[in-house]
Formats: structure tokens, C-alpha cells, sequence
């Protein structure tokens, strides 16, 4: 069933509550702090959905370019990676959807995958294939050779190529003050740590931390919180860091997860793009709003 369909699970004193069922693969989620509700994608179901707690699940948007990672810009415009287009877009004030980066050197995007937003409105995002393949996207051929990391230039034909030595580039966050920006590869099972320049580059890219497990699950979403730790997805749910990549914990979750946003008023709530379902869990530290 798709909707209201709550329920409470506690394993180890941590309590689950399920918001929504039914799905085919969800992805994408994203909190908006003053409209109070979550979007969050259903890539093969072509499907961006809304849920609110007076609401539940109701249709945001579809088609949807069977979109994946999502984001605000400093304007409070959403921002969508469409799996369907290999195209990032942005939703202007009339639900327009204008393209902001499609193409590098003449070639078509990968399909780009997840995307954050600097305060200086500098827009990154990661480009892995995973939109050219059956279910999660449009079975087509890829034309770059490469996966990397860009940022959204002027012109959408040419973003940034910040980074092309990745193997599955997904999830990103910036640290607290936005001079690193963290990029995790699912393929390697590890995150990476670069410094932000003042032109809005990286350098100096390094391993900062790896998931390790024996349970399904690989590095996709990633999030920051208030005091800095990190929050990954890996084998078997959730992987907590702190700011010196030392593991605090591995949240365990109900279903191989894909991703996560914090949201409700305090930000201490949890909402987790689970496979077919979406749940919210309650956690101590709050996260950060989205704009």
C-alpha cells in the first residue's frame, strides 16, 4: 500500500516508524523546512513523491524523468538529477523545469545522481551511469568514458569537471564550514575528503574513510549533522562518523537503504528512502536545514 501505513519496529532501543510502502526503489529525499514535507523519488516508477504528516504519500511530480538525488538552491528552487535525460534541472517559481548542466565536451551526462548546494549558490553533483541501466533508468549507451564530479557551470553544456577518477561517485556533503566537500564512491565502498578552493575547485582528494561489512548494503546517500559527524549508507544500514572518521555506529535499518534527509521542525528526525519503503527515525543530534 502507498501512503499513511504506519507502523513502529524497535531493535536494539531504535524505533522505526514506517511512513510509506508499496514503492518501487526509493531514492532522493529532501526535507523543505517552512512547507513542512518531504519529496522523495521512485526512480523506476517515474514517480517524485510528497509526503507530509497531515498528507502522507501524495504525487509531487509525474513523470518525473525518473529523477534521483534532489536539492534546494539558495533560492529555495528545487534542484533534480533526472536519471531519464542525463540532465540536472531546476524548477523555477513557474514549475518550469530548465536544464542546468546536460553535456561535457559535446557529450552527454552520464545520468547525474546526487547533488548538494554551496551558500555561495555553487551547485555540485556526481555523475555515475546508474541511470543507463534497466529499472533505475533508460537502457542506452554511455558516451563519456569517465565518471566524475562537476559543478553546474554557466552555460548548461559545460559544467566543471571537478574530478574524473571515480569509479561509482554518488553521495556528497560539505563539512560544517564548506571548505571540504566529502564524495563517496559506491563501487569502492569508501568516501573521499577534498578541499574547496576559493574558485570553487577541489584539491587534494584523499581516502578519509571506508564502509566495512559483510551485510548488503554500499556508500550512496550522505548527510552531515550539527556536530559535524558523518552519515552514510552502507552495508547494513547506516554508517555514523565523526568528524576524525572514527565509526561511532552502524544504524541498522529495515530494509537495504539508498538514502536519507533529517527533517520535521528540529531536524532530529531521520526520514530514510528504504527500497520500497520510507521511514522516519528519531535521533538526538539535529541535522541541518536544506536552505
Amino acid at each position: 500500500m502507498v501512503g499513511w501505513a504506519r507502523f513502529e519496529r524497535e531493535d536494539d532501543g531504535v524505533t522505526f516508524e514506517k511512513l510509506g510502502e508499496g514503492f518501487l526503489f526509493t531514492e532522493g529525499p529532501l526535507w523543505h523546512p517552512t512547507g513542512k514535507f518531504l519529496l522523495f523519488s521512485d526512480m523506476p516508477g517515474d514517480h517524485l513523491r510528497r509526503w507530509s504528516a497531515g498528507d502522507g504519500v501524495t504525487t509531487f511530480r509525474k513523470p518525473c524523468n525518473m529523477s534521483n538525488g534532489l536539492a534546494y538552491d539558495r533560492q529555495g528552487r528545487l534542484v533534480v538529477c533526472e536519471h531519464a535525460t542525463s540532465q540536472l534541472t531546476r524548477t523555477e517559481a513557474d514549475r518550469r523545469s530548465v536544464p542546468i548542466a546536460t553535456h561535457h565536451q559535446g557529450k552527454q551526462l552520464n545520468s547525474p545522481n546526487d547533488v548538494v548546494c554551496r551558500s555561495d549558490g555553487g551547485i555540485y553533483f556526481s555523475d555515475p551511469p546508474y541511470g543507463r541501466a534497466k529499472f533505475y533508468g533508460v537502457e542506452r549507451a554511455q558516451e563519456l568514458s569517465f565518471q566524475g564530479v562537476y559543478r553546474a557551470g554557466v552555460d548548461p553544456r559545460t559544467p566543471v569537471l571537478l574530478v574524473d577518477d571515480f569509479d561509482r561517485p554518488n553521495g556528497l556533503c560539505f563539512s560544517l564550514d564548506e571548505s571540504k566537500l566529502y564524495v563517496n564512491d559506491t563501487a569502492r565502498k569508501h568516501i573521499r575528503l577534498f578541499d574547496v578552493a576559493p574558485t570553487g575547485g577541489l584539491a587534494n582528494g584523499r581516502l578519509w574513510a571506508e564502509t566495512k561489512g559483510d551485510k548488503p548494503g554500499a556508500p550512496d546517500g550522505m548527510k552531515l549533522d550539527s556536530a559535524g559527524n558523518v552519515y552514510c549508507t552502507g552495508p547494513g544500514g547506516i554508517h555514523v562518523f565523526d568528524p576524525d572518521a572514527n565509526l561511532l555506529e552502524v544504524i541498522e535499518t529495515p530494509e537495504r537503504t539508498a538514502n536519507f534527509a533529517f527533517g520535521d521542525d528540529d531536524h532530529r528526525s531521520l526520514f530514510i528512502t528504504a527500497s520500497t519503503s520510507l521511514y522516519r527515525l528519531r535521533r538526538e543530534i539535529p541535522g541541518l536545514p536544506a536552505f
